[in-house]
């Protein structure tokens, strides 16, 4: 796995940092140690499905980071299941972990668990989602509402302003389907007011995303752009570009342009090979590094303020008792281009981690 160095310089050696030390590899932590000490113990991480190559991605990094960090590691999968995820979390509590790493898909449902985990005084991080109500120690996510942001710019710089568009939605019970569809309609009504957006709910399915994809193609043949919430539709949405005879390169006027949001290894290679457009690059390495450094921070005793950290990220409050670190996830095109403002890397950047999978 080649990494840049500066990116994670003071990641190396954490799990050997004292409590003063990791506030100054944090950045914007504050160091008021509870007393606990130590920092070493049993985690648990719940994995929230393995059906895309994004989250066995996210699989792949965490027991690397973990073993980097000397956590001793139990792992469970709730397969999107929030009833799962709960039974998993009695497990981990029967196991004796000291703290918790998930990602709710429903963001609603999970508050009953969080009480749970914070009476007994086991610090949660919430990876990639954030409850929509109750505290976890930390939330470790992107800022979504970009993600939504950086798709509507592209496809309204592409489209020239007007024609209509597919926005394949995920799930609006997650807090994230709702930020990036709220975000991307919300950016095409102030921006690009002759584009027609046609919202679909998906509930993350691929079978189900790939089917209104080709309802609203048959019944709107002029549709110039597609914006997936996710790579969980690039195999439906491919195929039924190319059923239409649409799946063509981007000099080609019948060409419809796609973006989606991950950064998966496919994706970049189907935006080098012209079969996509764009993609927002999500980080599943740093989602699975700081979702474990920040559980060994919690375990130090370490508190947090809002602000910039030295990993191109801002810490934000998102409400009283609640942080989230927001990570940085570029927008990934072929040529780098800026886009309504937007820059953009190339797919072949060798700091894009689905460019790093080995």
């Amino acid at each position: 796995m080649k990494l840049r160095t500066t990116r994670y310089a003071c990641f190396g050696g954490l799990a050997a940092l004292t409590v003063t030390a990791l506030t100054a590899c944090g950045g914007s932590g504050s160091g008021s140690a509870s007393g606990q000490g130590g920092g070493s113990g049993v985690i648990g991480v719940d994995y929230p499905r393995s059906d895309t190559d994004f989250w066995n991605s996210y699989i792949k990094y965490t027991p690397q980071f973990a073993k980097e960090l000397k956590l001793d590691l139990k792992t469970t999968n709730s397969q999107n299941d929030v009833a799962k995820l709960t039974a998993n979390v009695q497990t981990f509590i029967s196991q004796g972990v000291k703290g918790v790493a998930m990602a709710p898909q429903d963001t609603a449902a999970i508050a009953p668990t969080l009480a749970q985990l914070e009476a007994k005084k086991i610090p949660v991080v919430s990876v990639d989602t954030r409850p929509d109500t109750g505290n976890v120690y930390m939330v470790v996510r992107a800022d979504n509402r970009a993600y939504g942001e950086k798709a509507c710019q592209y496809l309204g710089t592409k489209l020239g302003g007007k024609g209509k568009v597919v926005m394949l939605q995920g799930d609006l019970a997650s807090v994230n389907g709702r930020d990036r569809t709220e975000a991307f309609n919300a950016c095409m009504k102030k921006n690009y007011p002759s584009i027609k957006v046609f919202g679909e709910a998906t509930n993350w399915d691929g079978a189900v995303a790939a089917q209104k994809l080709q309802t609203d193609l048959t019944a709107h043949p002029d549709i110039k752009g597609v914006y997936m919430q996710s790579s969980f539709a690039l195999s439906g949405t491919l195929q039924v570009l190319k059923q239409k005879n649409l799946l063509v390169g981007p000099e080609d006027k019948k060409h419809v342009f796609v973006v989606s949001n991950d950064g998966i290894p496919e994706e970049l290679k189907d935006i080098a090979a012209g079969r996509i457009d764009a993609t927002v690059s999500q980080p599943a390495d740093l989602y699975a590094k700081y979702a474990l450094y920040y559980l060994k921070a919690a375990l130090d005793g370490k508190t947090f303020k809002p602000g910039k950290t030295d990993h191109d990220s801002t810490i934000i409050k998102v409400r009283e008792g609640l942080l989230e670190d927001q990570l940085s996830a570029p927008l990934v095109t072929a040529d780098g281009g800026t886009y309504g403002g937007v820059p953009s890397l190339k797919s072949d950047d060798k700091s894009l981690w689905g460019n790093n999978l080995g």
